[in-house]
């Protein structure tokens, strides 16, 4: 079964009815009236089924994580004695999947009514969590959570919840409120905040385009949730919120917390009271029978569950939205909202609709994203898209960039902590701190040289095998002090009788272990040093780059780093270079602000015997690439074109999550016989889209020659790339804002003109 089909949460009703006559409960009050036809308790034998039916699956699956929540109606009409015999009769078969390394979250939902020492003393032992519903203050409370005499339920529920506060806190596990935008949203916050709840969860009311909640404006639920977040934001936070951390999470690439958000495949069953399988409960609030399944835990296992259409329904990510959602910027975070919403039966559509909420849940989670990537080290969803259609703009390269350059900080700073208290500490490191507090500019400066990054990575891969000091540090704080035009003195190591500065050149220094590097107005000083043999720089117009061939930490590609040029191989990379960037300019112009604001660095690779032409991006060494110097300007235009793809997704991966990390298949990449994991199967077809672009552009020229073997090439590069894409899309792997990004990337190829019979 594939991974989009398995259930990871299980609701059980264990009583079928309530205590309580809420005018918006979904359960009694909407269109499935099921209930009046179930018995009023679960049956000991039935919950002894159901855990069989759950342990089971867990096995089949190697699942390592299950929820169960008790649930109603209300749980705790079912009295201290008989919860204890169903919660007995769960435990029994879920003790084998827990003595195999899988972990229960066993939890109540409950309005809170009844609850009192006998009930948490059992739940204490059987290790059940509660959480309550309450909808604020007393005023928002009894605007609908009643008895159904009219008598309010306030007091009743705040004792529970103080109950568990005060002599349960190991029990309580958050509060459940129901947004009504009648009632004021920040009265409603301070309420729920008072209770120091573990957690809050806001619950969008229950309604369809058959039945749209009421309303005051077109933005009311968004405004009546942006005034919460803005104030949850500037108190820092205090409480974990599901919604807004979801749309945290999500817009990182992470999971959703919650059902109303994200593109992950349902994976929640419940079980009613007689045993019957249902889908989640919202869905009665779409029609009279919506959520049933025909099926139930004494003829059928989970797995035939699973291959139920309603069930399969549910799984399809992205690709089962209606249009309007997968066009939507923040699809990725919305997932189209709770399935249960976007139902309209008046027209036939069924769920083949946005959310009701569509209009709320737009400039909410924009207001989020907003509020969030104000800080330079988050990506905006933006970036991640505008990177997606295969160029990035420049705007969202300077972001990128923002990022990195944050990164680098943290990465250099776990290196330099490493070396306090080493048997031979850097001298560099506490000038590293001092001039990096004093001087940020300066430092980000000095910490940009690609390869400088890449050589932090390596350190902190092998913290536990001894290493000597190799200057870096000192040479970053000499640079810095540079920058800023701060004057100091700094012994630094020499290695192969060289000192080394990033991005600036070598100094030979003959017969020393050590010398002392003065910076003076500016100047770098190193003692004993004969002249600087300088990086050099191939231009084109206003576009500099480093051509590196000095850098002793450059050698990090898939293929040897080139030794010193002499100046008639720098000529030739020069001319070709300058011949490269005129075309791409001219014939791939989309792709040149984001490279020209990024790439920094070329490392010359050795040439390989065969003269074929090779290539690489070194993942932790944003801005550069390494290429061997091909025959033709042309090919050079392709590698950089190609490797800067490779540049751009590494960044973007840095920060966000496309993919889900503990995946470890392998996949077909039709370019290589050997299959590859997640990560090099995106990275290698992002890198295509490119490729492909470059030789369908390629066909329009008018030398026939170089047309025909651009054809040749499209045909080639194009239907692999496609094949690719849609690869990515079936391993069930991607999360939200990568299907999104994958999305983008099939949108792109398919928005090209391609003639039928290129595209063959």
């Amino acid at each position: 079964m594939p991974p989009s089909t398995l259930f990871r949460q299980f609701v059980l009703k264990v009583h079928s009815r309530c205590d309580l006559a809420c005018d918006h409960c979904y359960v009694f009050e909407h269109a499935d009236q099921s209930w009046r036809g179930r018995p009023a308790e679960m049956a000991v034998a039935t919950m002894e089924r159901t855990a069989e039916r759950i342990a089971d699956h867990v096995r089949a699956h190697g699942l390592t994580r299950v929820s169960v929540v008790l649930h109603g109606g209300e749980p705790l009409l079912a009295g201290p004695r008989h919860l204890a015999a169903l919660i007995a009769a769960l435990r029994v078969p879920l003790r084998g999947a827990r003595d195999g390394g899988v972990e229960v979250d066993l939890r109540m939902h409950t309005n809170g009514v009844l609850l009192d020492r006998r009930f948490c003393d059992l739940l204490r032992e059987e290790g059940v969590k509660v959480g309550v519903s309450l909808d604020g203050d007393r005023a928002a409370n009894d605007r609908h959570r009643l008895y159904r005499d009219g008598r309010s339920s306030y007091d009743k529920v705040v004792r529970a919840i103080d109950l568990l506060r005060g002599e349960y806190p190991d029990l309580y596990s958050g509060l459940l409120c129901t947004i009504d935008i009648a009632n004021d949203p920040i009265a409603v916050y301070e309420a729920l905040v008072a209770h120091e709840p573990p957690a809050i969860d806001f619950l969008w009311p229950h309604h369809t385009w058959d039945r749209p909640p009421p309303r005051t404006s077109p933005t009311a639920y968004a405004d009546w949730l942006k005034a919460i977040a803005d104030r949850w934001l500037d108190d820092g936070r205090p409480v974990p919120v599901r919604i807004f951390d979801s749309i945290i999470s999500t817009t990182q690439g992470g999971p959703s917390l919650t059902e109303s958000l994200g593109l992950e495949p349902s994976d929640l069953l419940v079980v009613e009271a007689d045993g019957g399988y249902e889908q989640a409960d919202s869905l009665k609030t779409a029609y009279d029978g919506a959520p049933d399944t025909g099926m139930d835990v004494f003829r059928h296992s989970i797995d035939d569950v699973a291959r139920d259409a309603g069930i399969e329904a549910r799984q399809g990510g992205l690709a089962a939205l209606c249009g309007t959602c997968r066009e939507c910027p923040v699809v990725a975070t919305c997932g189209g909202g709770l399935y249960a919403h976007r139902y309209r039966g008046d027209d036939g559509s069924g769920f083949a609709n946005p959310s009701v909420y569509c209009g709320d849940l737009l400039p909410l989670i924009g207001h989020v994203q907003d509020r969030i990537t104000r800080h330079p080290h988050v990506l905006p969803p933006a970036v991640v898209r505008s990177v997606a259609t295969g160029h990035g703009d420049r705007a969202s390269i300077e972001r990128l960039g923002m990022a990195q350059a944050i990164g680098r900080r943290a990465v250099i700073a776990a290196v330099g902590a490493a070396t306090v208290g080493a048997a031979v500490p850097s001298p560099g490191w506490e000038m590293v701190k001092r001039l990096g507090a004093a001087h940020p500019d300066a430092y980000d400066w000095a910490l940009a040289h690609p390869y400088v990054r890449a050589w932090a990575v390596e350190r902190l891969r092998a913290l536990d095998a001894p290493a000597e000091d190799d200057g870096l540090l000192a040479t970053v704080a000499c640079l810095t002090a540079a920058r800023a035009t701060v004057n100091v003195s700094l012994t630094v190591p020499v290695r192969d009788g060289t000192v080394y500065f990033p991005g600036i050149g070598r100094y030979e220094v003959p017969g020393r272990g050590e010398t002392t590097v003065r910076v003076d107005a500016g100047a770098l000083d190193v003692q004993g040093a004969l002249p600087v043999e300088p990086v050099r720089h191939l231009t084109a117009g206003c576009f500099t780059v480093a051509l590196d061939d000095l850098d002793p930490f450059r050698d990090c590609h898939d293929h040897p780093a080139a030794p010193r040029l002499d100046e008639a191989g720098f000529a030739r990379w020069q001319s070709s270079f300058q011949e490269a960037w005129t075309l791409l300019e001219k014939e791939y112009a989309e792709y040149a602000p984001a490279i020209a604001g990024a790439l920094t660095t070329i490392v010359p690779l050795e040439v390989p015997a065969s003269g074929a032409s090779v290539s690489s991006a070194a993942r932790d060494a944003y801005g550069s690439v390494g290429i061997a110097l091909p025959e033709s300007p042309e090919m050079l235009c392709l590698l950089i074109l190609h490797e800067f793809q490779h540049v751009k997704l590494g960044a973007v991966l840095d920060f966000t999550d496309l993919y889900d990390k503990s995946d470890d298949r392998l996949y077909h990449a039709p370019w290589r016989r050997d299959p590859r994991p997640l990560e090099g199967l995106l990275q290698g077809t992002y890198a295509h889209v490119a490729v492909a672009d470059f030789w369908l552009r390629r066909t329009r020229s008018r030398d026939a020659a170089v047309a025909a073997e651009a054809v040749r090439h499209f045909g080639d590069w194009y239907p692999k790339t496609l094949t690719a894409v849609r690869t990515l899309q079936e391993s069930g792997a991607l999360t939200g804002l990568g299907e999104q990004f994958v999305a983008t990337m099939l949108r792109t190829l398919e928005s090209w003109n391609v003639p039928p019979q290129l595209a063959e």
